[in-house]
């Protein structure tokens, strides 16, 4: 009888009590997790190299069209307080392409950025699968919800830049002449460059307050730190502002502000996982 309860518990073992995996059946994982990433992503390319008129004349070269819900709330802005320059209308600018190939493989570039765009809340809980199993019960019971802010952070960034710094951009640098004499003739790869880096770099951005919660965990930020280094982190978010944006000061500035907020939320965020991460080592 003894024998065989002994034997039960043997076949029943815990998950805790079961062998690690490899190092080679980690990366193994991993590529499985990539792969539908990069599946996931490639189907959402295919859908927007097909959808090729709504992706190119309502979603990348909107911004610079009069009628663009910015350009047009920022008209009536002006129109409210008096200030012309508020206002973005028609660009005095044309776009060209001088390559033979230009058009195809701008088009195929889109859509692989699109399709990354598109598919981001999916590779990003892709990553959190393979991450969750090396947590502890306690850590992901307060990791819930990692998904779900991460994507919505990114997303948030994405439509930050490309309804607000993307217009800015475009009518700052599309419009800009050293002489009368000197036409702007755009670039179609300089224009789509400038639009996807600002809007791509902006939503990397935005994830500042997930870092944050990761680094504090891990016990390399403390809230302290944080609070003490304001300053230089007031400087970085400057610098950041200027290789991210076009070299104007109101676009810097635009792009300063949620920055900075989202570094105030860092701190709070910090301050949480560090009571958290004290309570479990005093204990």
């Amino acid at each position: 009888m003894h024998e065989e309860i002994s034997n039960k518990k043997k076949n029943n073992k815990p998950p805790d009590d079961e062998p690690e995996m490899s190092f080679w059946e980690h990366l193994e994982e991993l590529r499985a997790h990539i792969f539908r990433s990069l599946a996931a992503i490639f189907i959402f390319a295919i859908g927007a190299f097909i959808a090729k008129k709504y992706v190119f004349d309502y979603v990348i070269l909107a911004p610079k069209d009069e009628n663009f819900l910015t350009n047009r709330l920022l008209c009536r802005a002006s129109d409210l307080l008096h200030i012309d320059a508020l206002c973005i209308g028609k660009l005095n600018m044309s776009m060209q392409n001088i390559n033979m190939s230009g058009q195809f493989m701008t088009h195929m570039y889109v859509s692989l950025i699109v399709g990354l765009v598109v598919a981001a809340p999916y590779v990003i809980w892709e990553f959190w699968r393979f991450i969750m199993p090396a947590l502890k019960p306690k850590e992901k019971k307060y990791s819930r919800g990692a998904v779900f802010f991460s994507s919505l952070l990114f997303i948030a960034g994405v439509l930050f830049a490309y309804y607000l710094i993307v217009p800015l951009t475009i009518n700052f640098l599309g419009t800009y002449q050293v002489s009368e004499q000197v036409a702007n003739q755009i670039n179609l790869n300089s224009y789509i460059s400038t639009v996807l880096s600002v809007t791509l770099a902006v939503g990397i951005v935005f994830e500042l307050p997930i870092l944050v919660y990761f680094l504090t965990k891990v016990g390399i930020v403390t809230p302290a730190f944080l609070k003490k280094n304001r300053k230089i982190m007031l400087v970085i978010v400057l610098v950041l502002s200027a290789i991210i944006t076009p070299p104007d000061v109101f676009s810097q500035v635009l792009v300063c502000i949620p920055l900075l907020g989202l570094y105030e939320l860092s701190i709070n965020i910090s301050k949480r996982v560090y009571k958290e991460r004290e309570a479990d080592l005093a204990a």
